[in-house]
C-alpha cells in the first residue's frame, strides 16, 4: 500500500515551500524518527522525521530541479510504501498521507509577525503579510483564510454561514483559488532593473528568507503610513545602575546589557501609554493588555525577531537571560515557532555597529518599532552649564492608522523619563 508524502503546512499562513534537500533516496528503508527531507519556507528550513516505517518508493520532486521551488502546500512530493518495493509514479486516489514531524534545521526564521490560533493576542518578526494578519481576527475556517489571502478577499466584509457565524469556503463565492471577482485590483509589481551593461557582476540566488524580507518590507512601506519621532536620551545614571547590578549578578553568571534596560523601559512606557501598544484591525483597534517585545537579531542571510513575552512583569535579570538565550538560538538556527510567533512591539538596536541613528521599517501588523543607535559622549547644556554626558539617540516608527502624533509623543516622553531615571524600573 502506498502513501503520499505531501508538502506540509508548517505555519498557519504557509502556502508554499521549497524542497531544499532530500535526506533519503528511492529504495531507502526508513524507520520512525529518521530524517527524510529539508523544506525551506519563508520562516525557516525544517528537517522532517518519519512517524511511519517503510520504503521510499518514488521521489516526484527532486531537490534543485525545476518545480522544486514554491511547491504548494498539499502537493505530492514523493510516494512512500509499506515494506520493500517501488511505488508507481502515479499515486492512487486513496493513498494515505505520510505523517511527518518538523524540527528546525540550518536557517533561522525571518522577521515575521504571526499569531498562534486561537491565542487571544493578534500578532509578528515574525515572518505573513499585513493583510493575512488582519484576516486572523475574523472567525473563519483555515481553508477560507488561505483562499481569502490568495485572492485578496476582505473577510471582515463577509457574513459567515458556518457554526457560530464562522466563514467557510462557500461564503467566499469563489469557484477555486483564482482571482476573486470582487477583489481589489492587485498593485502593479515593479519589475527589478537589469544590471548596467558592461559592469561585471555575479547573480546570487535569493533564499526564501531574503525573498520574504523583500516582500514584507515592501508591503510595509506601501501599505502602512509611517511617521517617526526621535529623542536623545542621557544614560549616565542607567550605566551606573547597570554597573552596580552586574557586580551583584556576577555570581549568577548574568550580565545586563544596555539593550536589556531599554527593553524593560519600552514595556513600562507602553504600560503608561497603552494607546501606543496597539494593532490596526480595519474596523477595530486592538489594544493589548500585555507587552511582548520582538527583538531583532541579525543572522546570516537576514533578520529574525524572537519574542520576549510579558516583559513588564519580568525582572531585568530574567530579560537578560531570555534575550541571550533567544539570540543564541536564532544565530544557531534553532528557534522554534513559539520563540518567534507573536509580539506586540519591536526593537532594533544597531548601536553595536556604531550607528548613531536608525529609522526602522514597521513590522506589520505591529504599529510600533523602536530603533536604537550607539551611545556616545556629547557636550550638553544643563541649566546654562556645559557638561559632557553619555547620550543615546532612538527613533520610533509608528503606524499612523492606529497611533496619532500626540500619543506617539506621550509614549516617547514616558520612555525618555524611564531611561533617564532608571530607578523607576524598580519602583
Amino acid at each position: 500500500m502506498s502513501a503520499e508524502l505531501k508538502m506540509p503546512a508548517l505555519s498557519p499562513t504557509m502556502e508554499k515551500g521549497t524542497l531544499a534537500k532530500w535526506l533519503v533516496k528511492e529504495g531507502d528503508v526508513v524507520n520512525i524518527g529518521d530524517l527524510i527531507a529539508e523544506i525551506e519556507t519563508d520562516k525557516a528550513t525544517m528537517e522532517f522525521e518519519a512517524t511511519d516505517a517503510g520504503t521510499i518508493g518514488s521521489i516526484l520532486i527532486a531537490e534543485g530541479a525545476e518545480g522544486a521551488e514554491d511547491v504548494p502546500v498539499g502537493a505530492v512530493i514523493a510516494l512512500f510504501i509499506d515494506g520493500a518495493g517501488r511505488a508507481d509514479a502515479t499515486a492512487p486516489a486513496a493513498a494515505t498521507p505520510l505523517s511527518l514531524v518538523a524540527t528546525p534545521a540550518r536557517e533561522a526564521p525571518i522577521l515575521r509577525a504571526e499569531r498562534h490560533e486561537p491565542a487571544p493576542l493578534p500578532v509578528a518578526a515574525g515572518q505573513a503579510s499585513a493583510g493575512a494578519q488582519a484576516l486572523s481576527n475574523v472567525k473563519a475556517s483555515p481553508l477560507a483564510r488561505r483562499i481569502a489571502v490568495a485572492n485578496g478577499v476582505d473577510l471582515a466584509a463577509i457574513a459567515g454561514s458556518g457554526p457560530r457565524g464562522k466563514i467557510v469556503k462557500a461564503d467566499l463565492g469563489l469557484s477555486g483559488r483564482g482571482p476573486a471577482p470582487s477583489a481589489q485590483p492587485a498593485r502593479t509589481a515593479i519589475r527589478p532593473s537589469e544590471p548596467p551593461a558592461g559592469v561585471p557582476f555575479e547573480a546570487l540566488k535569493l533564499s526564501g528568507m531574503r525573498k520574504t524580507i523583500a516582500r514584507r518590507l515592501s508591503e510595509a512601506k506601501q501599505t502602512v503610513p509611517h511617521f517617526y519621532l526621535g529623542v536623545d536620551l542621557r544614560i549616565d545614571d542607567l550605566l551606573g545602575v547597570r554597573e552596580q547590578m552586574n557586580v551583584a549578578l556576577a555570581e549568577r553568571g548574568v550580565k545586563l546589557s544596555v539593550n536589556d534596560f531599554l527593553i524593560k523601559a519600552l514595556a513600562f512606557a507602553l504600560e503608561r501609554v497603552p494607546d501606543a501598544n496597539v494593532q490596526f484591525g480595519g474596523d477595530d483597534l486592538y489594544r493589548f493588555r500585555r507587552v511582548d517585545v520582538s527583538m531583532a537579531v541579525a543572522v546570516p542571510g537576514g533578520l529574525v525577531t524572537p519574542v520576549i513575552r510579558d516583559v513588564a512583569n519580568k525582572r531585568l535579570s530574567q530579560i537578560a537571560e531570555v534575550s541571550k538565550e533567544l539570540a543564541a538560538k536564532a544565530r544557531a538556527g534553532k528557534l522554534m515557532p513559539e520563540d518567534y510567533q507573536g509580539g506586540t512591539v519591536s526593537i532594533s538596536n544597531l548601536g553595536m555597529f556604531g550607528m548613531k541613528t536608525i529609522i526602522p521599517v514597521i513590522n506589520p501588523p505591529q504599529c510600533l518599532i523602536l530603533g536604537v543607535g550607539a551611545a556616545e559622549e556629547r557636550p550638553i547644556s544643563i541649566k546654562g552649564e556645559v557638561v559632557v554626558a553619555t547620550m543615546l539617540s532612538v527613533t520610533a516608527s509608528f503606524d499612523h492608522r492606529a497611533v496619532d502624533g500626540a500619543v506617539g509623543a506621550h509614549f516617547m516622553q514616558a520612555f525618555k523619563r524611564i531611561v533617564e531615571h532608571p530607578v523607576e524600573m524598580f519602583a
